[in-house]
């Protein structure tokens, strides 16, 4: 009898013993998690330059537009723009395609039309689901969705056929002007013609007058 209730006792122990540890376990999970996050706002906290937003301005011959760029929907794709900026590689290049009501575009050509040779595609982050409002600023690319390089356009009003919706691509949305939108209209409003540029690429709404990005640097944030 008395061998039994030892037994009885030893099956009892091991039993709380083995739910003791799964608690155990899925609580300090849960803890280390509180934890992480703790350790993250302090980083963040401590680091108030890169908790801030990402503004770059882009000075232009007709006035500056400051560009306020969203890292948290389209990462991939402000830091591919950032990288350009670092590099000097939007300076001297004109905005070469305006279509009134529609966009802006720059990010390809100088004021030479000299195409000048950009780096690597990247993954088209229209997933993000960010329209094309007026205002927002977004990648130029070819047909195929993930083709976008340095080449970007600013929207001179809302365009929802240029969005996602599940079946085409769209054009991925980064960030949007916070100043110097009467710029953009002005761009707009420059009478267009057909100019072949030095590639053999016919670029057919260029605007008569070159509009020049004399410089795009980073004023805040990255």
């Amino acid at each position: 009898m008395m061998r039994n209730l030892c037994f009885v006792l030893m099956v009892v122990f091991l039993v709380v013993g083995v739910v003791c540890i799964g608690g155990c376990d899925e609580d300090g999970v849960k803890d280390d998690a509180k934890t992480g996050a703790a350790k993250g706002e302090q980083e963040v906290a401590a680091s108030p330059q890169e908790a801030g937003p990402v503004l770059v301005k882009l000075a232009t011959t007709l006035g500056d537009i400051v560009l306020h760029l969203d890292k948290e929907t389209a990462p991939v794709t402000v830091a591919n723009f950032l990288q350009y900026v670092d590099d000097g590689f939007f300076d001297g290049l004109i905005f070469h395609r305006v279509i009134p009501g529609g966009v802006i575009q720059g990010g390809g050509f100088d004021n030479d039309l000299n195409n000048k040779a950009p780096r690597t595609p990247i993954v088209n982050e229209t997933g993000n689901k960010v329209r094309n409002l007026r205002g927002t600023i977004a990648m130029a690319r070819k047909n195929a969705p993930n083709s976008a390089t340095s080449q970007f356009f600013i929207n001179h009003k809302n365009n929802p056929t240029l969005d996602y919706d599940g079946r085409y691509g769209g054009y991925a949305v980064f960030g949007k002007v916070v100043e110097g939108m009467d710029v953009v209209d002005a761009i707009a409003t420059i009478r267009q013609q057909p100019k072949r540029a030095k590639n053999g690429l016919l670029l057919e709404n260029c605007p008569v007058e070159n509009v020049i990005i004399t410089s795009a640097k980073v004023i805040s944030g990255k």
